[in-house]
This record gives structure tokens, sequence and C-alpha cells, in this order.
């Protein structure tokens, strides 16, 4: 009786293993673009969610144009009523006045962490 080994060849296994490269070489950057667009545009709205907070807080208040709101004022208007912090190391947003839009700490080295202005 002849006994038949089964199995792959190491030529058979290389291959499998250099698709398996292929593939992740083309899909790792594209996932990468991805995370960092979905980052960039959850701070996009948690800055859009702050100035909100802050106009209500103007509104509820009578507050100056010149004024600066703290995060204690305007924690009430923000769903979840805690701060939202930047997706990109939990940085904690500037809120300045109330005639400047608030910034990511994460806007110059990032970019596309800026609220956009509203036409």
């Amino acid at each position: 009786m002849k006994s038949k080994k089964k199995g792959f060849t190491l030529v058979e296994i290389m291959i499998v293993v250099l698709i398996i490269g292929l593939l992740a070489a083309l899909a790792i950057p594209s996932f990468m673009r991805a995370r960092a667009t979905t980052q960039s545009n959850a701070c996009i709205n948690n800055l859009r969610q702050i100035d909100h907070a802050k106009e209500q807080w103007a509104m509820e208040t009578g507050a100056i144009p010149t004024a600066t709101p703290f995060d204690v004022d305007i924690n009430p208007y923000i769903k979840g009523v805690l701060m939202p912090l930047c997706p990109v190391g939990a940085a904690v947003y500037d809120i300045n006045d109330l005639l400047t839009n608030p910034t990511c700490p994460n806007a110059a080295a990032l970019g596309g962490h800026v609220l956009p202005i509203a036409p």
C-alpha cells in the first residue's frame, strides 16, 4: 500500500501569504483615511454643538457679545450634559467668546478640525 501525503507545498503557502499581504497593503491606508475623516466629522459636530449651546446660553442670560461662557455655563445646553472632547487625544475644546467660534486644539496639527463658517 502506497501512502499519499496530503497537504500544501511551501510555494502554495507563500502565494497565499503574498496575496493576503497585497490585500492588506491596499486596505489599511483606506481604513486609516476613513478613520481620520470620521474623527474630523465628529470633532466638527462637537464644535457645532458647543456653538449652539453658547448661543442658547447667551439668549437665555442676555449676555453681551464679548462675554465668554465657561464649561459649567453651557453644560445644561449640551446633549448628555457633559462637555464633549475631541475624538483625537480627548482634547478639551476652547469655547472662546460669543463672537468667536469654538476651536479644537488639534486643528493646527491635523487640519479639518475647524467649524465651517456659515453662509
